[in-house]
């Protein structure tokens, strides 16, 4: 596996993210072997990458309503 430039451009803050917050998720669009993504509190750490579909799924499960909870 190659690793990933993490101090090239083009990340970006997750949509998700507090606007004013500094713990982050940042990813880079547009990789051609998935979505990377890493912490904001360290840009120079490492990065993980997950496949198109991996990240869609995850996406799509913070768009669910959170299950009631039990007692």
């Amino acid at each position: 596996m190659t690793p990933l430039d993490t101090a090239s451009r083009g990340w970006r803050k997750s949509s998700y993210s507090s606007p004013n917050a500094d713990n982050c998720l940042e990813v880079q669009d547009g990789h051609p072997a998935g979505v990377p993504v890493r912490d904001s509190k360290r840009p120079e750490g490492p990065a993980l990458r997950f496949s198109a579909a991996a990240w869609g799924a995850f996406l799509d499960d913070l768009e669910r309503p959170a299950p009631p909870r039990g007692r």
